[in-house]
């Protein structure tokens, strides 16, 4: 008991990630895109992957700084209670399964992605009140996310595969309590950031060498 008191946020924060990371691949929500097998007709411009590169490291900096200070302020650190809490919570994953495939397709990847944001902008929205201190940062991260889900449906516009009506964000799970919020933000801003590198593997096969 004594030595697992003594353990760093930092650490018990690692081994949170490897778990939750583990968890995604071994449920098959996730998958690590893979080379498509022939030449995408559609190639992405360089242009638009250095933007999306810049916006997720923005966003996966923000989740993390988020976490970092969950742990340290509500000792919410343990990688077995926050996974069960992620069951109870109800918490999904965006699935990627269009862009983690031998026939990787760069319309249904890039409508996976914004679907994704999408999904990832209402988790935070269900965060709202989670303390006067994080306030600000889930704010600014639900802003970045909407940007980054633009900067994709624009580039889907402009390649003339955008479907005619956005997204919704369809169910998310409803917090109701400073508990579950607290809880929820750190698994929130734990699968994103595991959505963000999957994104950023998808995006770099679709721009090609």
């Amino acid at each position: 008991m004594a030595r697992a008191a003594a353990q760093s946020p930092t650490k018990l924060m690692a081994l949170l990630l490897l778990l939750l990371w583990h968890s995604a691949l071994w449920t098959g929500h996730e998958a690590a895109p893979l080379a498509p097998t022939g030449p995408l007709s559609l190639p992405l411009p360089r242009s638009f992957m250095l933007k999306c590169s810049e916006q997720a490291r923005r966003i996966q900096a923000e989740a993390v700084a988020m976490q970092e200070k969950l742990c340290a302020a509500y000792k919410l650190c343990h990688p077995g209670e926050l996974a069960l809490l992620g069951h109870s919570l109800g918490i999904p994953w965006a699935p990627l399964r269009s862009c983690s495939s031998q026939d990787l397709q760069l319309t249904s990847c890039l409508r996976q992605l914004q679907a994704g944001l999408f999904l990832y902008q209402g988790l935070l929205q269900a965060l709202a009140g989670i303390s006067p201190e994080l306030s600000p940062t889930v704010d600014r991260l639900q802003l970045d996310v909407t940007d980054f889900a633009t900067t994709i449906w624009q580039q889907m516009e402009d390649l003339g595969v955008a479907p005619a009506t956005q997204p919704t964000q369809g169910a998310v799970p409803s917090f109701t309590s400073t508990f579950q919020r607290q809880a929820g933000g750190v698994l929130v801003a734990s699968h994103l950031q595991s959505f963000l590198e999957l994104t950023y593997r998808a995006l770099r096969y679709l721009t090609g060498p």
